[in-house]
């Protein structure tokens, strides 16, 4: 497939469907890209600094992870959020319930809030979420430069659930009769 065509096809998959609210498209497209730099931090923190191979091997696989769950949230703007893939059998082509999507993403938006919130306090405080001094080798304790990237990699994150409620409450209120 030429690449005009593929860039075409991605565009139409990945627009707003009718009826997005233009605030919802934005904290929907905005949540992979809250996730972006901490998922980009870790490569190299863990390339240069980590473990073995298979330390090496799950931090990449969750940095991937981390950014796929993210973009799910295109969904709830998307029209691939509203009728199921061709891919997918059984189901292909048909419309999505609004509840598979809305219950998900609304206990996701809930727990990553809660999670973030609760991990910056405790790395505020200096300790892990556990309640035990954070290790010395943690980024916050290595100096001024590398606590400020750190905290410009992941202070995004607290953004993560917010936007998430939003583009759900978003996708509820237009898909609620479905």
């Amino acid at each position: 497939m030429p690449t005009g065509r593929l860039r075409a096809a991605w565009r139409a998959a990945h627009a707003p469907v009718p009826g997005a609210p233009r605030w919802a498209s934005i904290a929907a497209y905005a949540v992979p890209l809250v996730v972006l730099p901490s998922s980009l931090w870790r490569l190299p923190a863990t390339l240069l600094h980590g473990g073995g191979l298979g330390v090496q091997a799950y931090v990449v696989s969750l940095s991937v992870v981390a950014e796929l769950v993210a973009f799910t949230a295109v969904g709830l703007v998307a029209s691939w959020g509203e009728r199921f893939p061709r891919w997918i059998p059984w189901l292909r082509g048909r419309t999505v319930p609004a509840p598979v999507a809305v219950i998900p993403a609304t206990v996701a938006a809930a727990v990553l809030t809660v999670l973030w919130t609760a991990a910056f306090a405790a790395i505020f405080r200096g300790v892990t979420l556990s309640g035990a001094p954070a290790p010395p080798d943690f980024p916050t304790r290595q100096g001024a430069w590398p606590a400020t990237i750190f905290y410009i990699c992941y202070l995004p994150l607290l953004l993560w659930g917010p936007l998430l409620a939003v583009a759900t409450y978003a996708y509820h209120r237009r898909r609620r009769n479905h």
